[in-house]
């Protein structure tokens, strides 16, 4: 599944690519990819008819387009996209084929966006915004902020570790301390936590073990039993990774990822357990492990990350 830097690598490319046209024919070619349209394609199609798109905008794995209306003032809902296991939005200079195209954007100008997915796990839909409950902006809209709402299905989904909100370098660390204390309060392990969309958004499978991997932590390692500057630490390497990963356009393991123009990611080639069973470990040598997590699968170090063991100590204050 596409995660936050593959997310952000297609938004950035909708950014520089789809702003300001304006949408004059909406083309369903399954109707399972507006699926969460409460009145259908015919209702998809009529909101987006006439209106020209305004901003590319993120939060977590999740992006939608706001819209302005025929007469240029901006909508009071926008058009939400989520890629699912497989999906890909392609900005095209004209009609042309491809074996898994669900939805057709044409623009005035000729252009047209499409909605690609082969498994038909993501969905496109208009949504309603409403307030962001910290009154921050909606989130990641590039260099300009967001107004402070957020599409309706969006509003439980917290905060990235990309969001300027949260960024230590950016804002007072308010936000990131409170995160920490966040983290620290549930019972569970951390990279239960860190998938947690509801907790910190855009941390998928493949990250997470990378994070967990630079700050030497086992992914059963039990929050409430951490000190704050190692949480810190975990965080501090997640947002490492997903940065990295953003500058090489995100991971590619086959040709369900791309950005807009078609062009795969490369971070796979960067990665330092995940997908590398029994391959040494580039910090000491040990052969990388893969154990059974959640129905999916954890990649480790057995010696940098070793599992806890039980402990009967009061929890880290």
């Amino acid at each position: 599944m596409p995660e936050l830097p593959e997310v952000e690598t297609v938004r950035a490319g909708l950014a520089a690519h789809v702003l300001h046209r304006a949408v004059v024919d909406v083309e369903i070619l399954r109707d399972r990819a507006v699926r969460r349209q409460e009145g259908g394609a015919a209702e998809f199609a009529g909101l987006l008819l006439g209106r020209s798109l305004r901003a590319a905008v993120r939060r977590g794995k999740f992006l939608w387009l706001t819209l302005d209306g025929p007469d240029g003032h901006p909508e009071d809902y926008v058009l939400l996209a989520h890629l699912g296991m497989s999906g890909q939005l392609l900005v095209r200079d004209s009609d042309g084929d491809h074996p898994h195209v669900r939805a057709r954007l044409r623009f005035a100008d000729g252009g047209q966006l499409w909605f690609v997915d082969q498994r038909t796990f993501g969905y496109l839909t208009v949504a309603d915004l409403v307030p962001t409950p910290d009154g921050g902006p909606g989130g990641f809209a590039g260099t300009s902020p967001d107004r402070p709402f957020v599409p309706a299905p969006v509003a439980h989904i917290a905060r990235d570790l990309l969001d300027p909100l949260l960024d230590p370098t950016l804002s007072p660390p308010t936000a990131r301390l409170a995160l920490n204390r966040r983290v620290r309060a549930g019972r569970r392990g951390i990279k239960r936590a860190l998938l947690d969309q509801t907790l910190v958004s855009g941390v998928g499978n493949i990250y997470a073990d990378e994070a967990l991997w630079r700050a030497q932590l086992h992914y059963a390692r039990p929050t409430d039993r951490m000190r704050p500057v190692v949480v810190s630490a975990v965080l501090d390497a997640a947002t490492d990774v997903m940065r990295e990963a953003l500058e090489a356009g995100g991971t590619s393991f086959d040709a369900l990822y791309v950005n807009v123009n078609g062009a795969s990611g490369y971070f796979d080639r960067s990665l330092n357990v995940y997908g590398r069973e029994g391959e040494p470990c580039r910090r000491c040598g040990t052969p990388i492990v893969r154990q059974s997590f959640m129905n999916r699968s954890s990649f480790l170090c057995p010696r940098c990350q070793p599992a806890p063991r039980r402990s009967t100590r009061p929890a880290a204050g």
